[in-house]
């Protein structure tokens, strides 16, 4: 594969899959099945190649939890990655820039459920970079991706109930859609919903929270204990400031939602615009062409 890069530049990281040495955690899954990395057996020649392609500076990747509240699992990783470079560098006598352990720090979604001790991970990961470096003289820089752990928390989805449907169950139909949140749908993830002005001592019924899209799996939430709602009520969808917007898209025409700030001082600034049907045909809107095959 390095043979097909036409410029090799100086730095290169490849991502560490470890395969059965280490188990994945319910989001991402068996690091065996996933299509990412470079394998253990392969990661000490993907190291050799690049040296002989020109290569200077080194780092080193992997990625194998997401929302992953358990910091042991995070410092479990950063060990993982010290340890491996510690054999790459035996074996090629090259150094490390950084290692980075991916993303995967969790934020509680469920109310009461403790959060992410990012204090413990700190204090321990420490200790790792602190006997790594007295060990080898050196020791890399730890990058991590933590966007989930940021941005997460501090997002709402704001949506209204538009209608009520009573069959086999009881469901909220609502004016958002999976297209604005698609988490619960393709995940089955559990988001936070309040009712404004509705508190848990109302009269709570057991409820499918839907959307509008043409998929049994529009669904915000699935047989949950809420207050009674009417037309009109306005539903929070907490903890979508991660996987809200980014993920969105335009399935049955459904358009993006605006997205608001608010600021500390309580004013609201209008940050992104809904989106228009002009928005949604644009990409359909220029001068006909005809192509060669060549053209395409």
């Amino acid at each position: 594969m390095i043979s097909k890069v036409p410029d090799m530049p100086d730095l290169i990281c490849f991502r560490y899959n470890p395969g059965p040495r280490r188990k994945g955690n319910k989001i991402i899954g068996n690091p065996v099945e996933s299509k990412y990395g470079v394998s253990h057996d392969q990661i000490i020649d993907a190291y050799s190649q690049s040296l002989k392609h020109g290569v200077k500076r080194f780092g080193i990747h992997t990625m194998l939890a997401s929302n992953e509240l358990n910091y042991e699992y995070m410092v479990d990783t950063t060990r993982m990655l010290l340890d491996i470079v510690e054999r790459i560098c035996d074996k090629l006598d090259i150094t490390f820039e950084f290692i980075n352990i991916g993303g995967g720090l969790g934020i509680p979604y469920i109310p009461d459920t403790n959060p992410f001790d990012l204090d413990a991970m700190a204090t321990e990961t420490a200790r790792l970079f602190k006997k790594f470096k007295e060990t080898n003289g050196w020791a890399p820089k730890l990058y991590m991706e933590s966007g989930r752990y940021i941005t997460g928390p501090h997002g709402v989805l704001v949506t209204s109930v538009i209608n009520h449907k009573n069959t086999y169950r009881k469901y909220i139909g609502v004016d958002a859609s999976m297209s604005a949140l698609m988490r619960p749908g393709m995940y089955n993830a559990y988001h936070h919903i309040h009712i404004h002005e509705k508190e848990a001592s109302h009269l709570l019924s057991k409820v499918d929270v839907m959307g509008a899209l043409c998929e049994n799996i529009d669904k915000f939430a699935v047989q949950r204990e809420l207050p009674n709602t009417i037309e009109g009520d306005i539903l929070v969808i907490h903890d979508t400031g991660a996987h809200g917007h980014a993920m969105g898209f335009n399935y049955n025409g459904h358009l993006r939602p605006k997205e608001l700030l608010l600021r500390e001082n309580s004013s609201i600034e209008l940050i992104r615009r809904a989106e228009t049907m002009e928005d949604y045909f644009s990409t359909l809107t220029f001068e006909p062409k005809s192509l060669t095959f060549e053209e395409i």
